[in-house]
Order: C-alpha cells, then structure tokens, then sequence
C-alpha cells in the first residue's frame, strides 16, 4: 500500500485528478479541491501528499491529502454506510478536515448538506457516526474579512484571496468569482465565500 509521495506534479486538471512524479515514476491520484494549495511544499517544488490506497475487485485509485487529518477524515467518512470515495472527496473539498470535525461536532447538517450528494439523512447519519471521532483543528472564524468596510470594486479581490489562502488554486478562485458575477458585488463576503466554496465542491 502507498501511504506517501513526494514528488513533483507534472498535470493537473480540473477534475482534481494530478499526475505526481515519484523517481521518474508519474503516480495519478485524486485530491480534494483546494489540497495541493495546503501541501507541504519544498523550495524545489517539491509536494508532499498522503495517500490512502483504495483497493475493490475491479479498482485500484489513489487519494491524496495535504494532512494527516485530512486522510484521516476521509477514511472515517468512507467508514459510514452510502459514503464513498467521490461524496467524500466532494466533502473534504467544501470542508478541510478542522473544519469538518467543527461542523460536526456543533452538529450543523446545513453545512454537510450544502455539499452536493449530501442530502439531509446523510448528514445526520454523519453527525451521529462521526461526532467525537474527528481531530479537531483551528479554525478560522467566518466572516471575518467581511467586518472591515469594503469597497465594492474590491470586493472579487477580497473573495480571490480568501480563496486562495483557504487552499485553492488560483484559476479555480477565479472560475468561482466569475461564476457568482454581479452578486460579487452586492453580498457580504462571507456569504460569498460559502457560495464560492459550494460552486468549487461541484465541480
């Protein structure tokens, strides 16, 4: 089984699938949107991701994690009936790992169902399942970017970077704000950042 790999990515697509060469040896594995924006990197560009091995009869696929927890995580949420590998990645996407043992340990299903394939059953089934197992992770409190006053032309700016600095690459930062348009400019910015990220999670 894979558990690491360090290694240069040399593709990359919008799918969240990269191509990482490991020695000359180009490994595919499928991340979460926004995770090789939160991977250790080297000075050389040199991106380390952990890896779960996901092994059935006719599949053998790679998922790759900026964290610990996050790998964590997904292996919990895989562990919870009707939850698999695609649903879980889409979770982990709209919610890294802190913020997910958070969502649910304060119970919230909104945030789980906002994810797309997560219906309402399935997000209490999640919240009874996994509250307490999850690793608690700082977490930076909503909003608050959008206490300051904004200038409404600086407002796709603002959303950009929070984007970018929660993990995302920079093309996807924007495909988000370009897809929210006029509405960029006239909702608080917090409520964009959920829009943005539930727009991120479903593509």
């Amino acid at each position: 089984m894979i558990g690491r790999l360090s290694g240069r990515i040399v593709e990359d697509s919008a799918e969240g699938v990269v191509v990482i060469d490991v020695g000359g040896v180009g490994y595919e594995v499928t991340v979460p949107l926004g995770a090789l924006g939160r991977a250790s990197r080297e000075g050389d560009g040199v991106v380390t991701l952990y890896v779960h091995t996901h092994v059935r009869e006719d599949t053998f696929a790679l998922y790759g994690f900026p964290t610990l927890d996050d790998r964590a995580a997904f292996r919990s949420l895989i562990g919870v009936s009707s939850i698999g590998p695609k649903i879980a990645m889409s979770i982990l996407g709209a919610l890294p790992a802190g913020e997910l043992a958070a969502a649910i340990a304060r119970g919230e299903a909104s945030r789980l169902v906002a994810v797309p394939g997560v219906g309402k059953k399935t997000a209490e089934r999640l919240i009874l399942e996994l509250k307490g197992k999850l690793a608690a992770a700082p977490v930076v409190a909503k909003g608050t970017e959008a206490k300051a006053p904004v200038a409404p032309e600086g407002k796709a700016e603002l959303l950009h970077g929070a984007l970018t600095r929660m993990g995302f690459r920079p093309a996807e930062a924007e495909r988000a704000v370009t897809a929210l348009g006029a509405r960029v400019q006239t909702e608080p910015l917090g409520d964009l950042v959920r829009e943005a990220l539930a727009l991120l999670s479903s593509k």
